[in-house]
């Protein structure tokens, strides 16, 4: 009878080793293969030492027992050592696959996030139209001045939301071949806010880096995007914030960049109009530094452009006008954390770079000749945790031009500032919910003023 028990346990036990095999190939290793050859070896010489058990006296028969339940311990063992790989295999596929998939030699990553704002405004100078742009995000030069209060208006977007799609490709030389392309919807026609809503996707991004080189559009090297607050309008601190994604080409050393932009120069006629002669021909450069540690990040940018006309454009002569400016901007951690944000910004001819356009870059006199206005802004955000999933942003920012008034005539802007406060919940892990309030006023060369209330509450899920 015992001997029955023995002989079917061995064989359980070998039946088991066997069984470990089935794990796949990749969750297995030399050694565990050695150690299963070896149990194997061991069960045989067992079971033939069984076949012989009727010769065997109860000393040799206690042996192989004991031999027996040495090989079911080993092959437990090895079974949970085994389990515990395959689970790891399968959290690596897992994720993996989370991570994207494959074609080929190159990886394939989707992204992004899907956001609706509900926001209700009120401006004190006039009525933005229905459907525009204007009223779902802030562009601080198109707050009405000078026209009659508007109630509170409300309106429901899913514009914002965003989809990118990463690849890397190896090129078998160690250093790969990575692209970005990326669109939402914001500031394009389609669907009207009667029956379907439904806007055109647009380029945001579209670029491929290689080595220490991008190629493509991207934000602009001027801009230091890690320092933007969060905010439940598409930008927030606008007033004071570099702004601009264009075409480029950037090199970048350790924490040093350099980059060759598109050009576009923006003048102020005499009336307070804007025009784009589409004359330029050189390229704005950008260089960057970068520096960062646990204490958070700082970057300093300047940017040189060659600003330009000619005479096809107002029937006077060619010109050509030297812009510059400086931009300062960062991250600093504040406790465990929270922390501060901040960007100032100064220099001649930058307007197309600060608050999406608030002034232009150049006016142009009686002669022809370019002046170049110059303008200075800054915001300043502190972000402080009331707990893991609760948070708070108050910001303000401020934006100042220098406008040649005698050419750009008193109907331009003079200047501009917002300041907002916001709540953010975040339930689950990337989804979050935000209720912030913001105002914005923007002034004019002859005094005249308009401001712009707003109340919105967003949603946001990021993939």
């Amino acid at each position: 009878m015992t001997s029955n028990i023995i002989r079917k346990s061995v064989r359980a036990s070998l039946l088991a080793a066997t069984c470990l095999v089935a794990v796949p190939a990749h969750a297995q290793d030399a050694s565990v293969d050695e150690r299963l050859d070896r149990l194997e070896a061991l069960v045989g010489a067992l079971i033939e030492r069984l076949d012989q058990q009727d010769t065997m006296n109860t000393e040799q028969q206690a042996e192989i027992a004991a031999t027996t339940e040495m090989v079911m311990a080993q092959t437990t063992a090895m079974r949970d050592e085994q389990e515990q790989l395959a689970a790891q295999v399968g959290n690596v596929a897992e994720a993996q696959e989370q991570d994207g998939f494959s074609v080929g030699n190159t990886r394939f990553t989707l992204g992004g996030y899907v956001k609706l704002d509900a926001l209700t405004l009120r401006t004190s100078g006039g009525q933005l139209p229905d459907g525009a742009i204007t009223r779902d995000f802030l562009i601080p030069s198109t707050i009405p001045i000078g026209g009659e209060a508007s109630g509170w208006d409300t309106d429901f977007s899913a514009r914002q939301t965003r989809v990118y799609l990463d690849t890397s490709t190896d090129l078998g030389n160690g250093t790969p071949l990575r692209s970005h392309v990326e669109i939402d919807f914001m500031v394009t026609p389609g669907g009207d806010e009667r029956i379907s809503n439904s806007y055109e996707p647009r380029l945001r991004q579209a670029y491929l880096v290689y080595g220490d080189w991008l190629f493509g559009q991207t934000w602009s090297t001027f801009q230091n995007v890690g320092a933007l607050p969060e905010s439940m309008d598409f930008i927030g601190t606008t007033p004071g914030t570099v702004f601009d994604r264009q075409p480029m080409i950037r090199y970048t050393s350790g924490n040093f960049q350099i980059a060759a932009e598109q050009p576009e120069t923006t003048i102020t006629t005499p009336t307070g109009g804007r025009v784009l002669p589409g004359d330029d021909t050189m390229p704005d450069i950008v260089a960057r530094y970068n520096q960062g540690g646990d204490w958070g990040s700082v970057s300093l940018a300047g940017i040189v452009r060659a600003l330009h006309v000619d005479e096809d454009d107002f029937g006077l002569t060619d010109d050509t006008a030297l812009g510059y400016g400086l931009s300062l901007s960062g991250r600093i951690n504040v406790g465990e954390r929270d922390d501060l944000r901040f960007m100032a910004t100064a220099g001649d001819g930058l307007g197309r770079y600060i608050g999406l356009n608030i002034v232009n870059d150049t006016a142009i006199d009686a002669a022809g000749d370019l002046d170049p206005i110059f303008t200075y802004s800054g915001f300043a955000a502190f972000r402080h945790w009331w707990s893991d999933d609760l948070r708070s942003t108050i910001a303000a920012s401020y934006f100042r031009a220098d406008n040649p008034v005698l050419l750009t005539s008193d109907q331009v802007t003079d200047e501009s500032w917002n300041a907002f406060v916001n709540l953010v919940w975040s339930p689950a892990t990337r989804f979050d919910v935000g209720l912030e309030y913001m105002y914005a006023e923007r002034m004019l060369e002859d005094g005249r003023s308009g401001n712009l209330q707003k109340v919105q509450l967003s949603t946001r899920y990021a993939f």
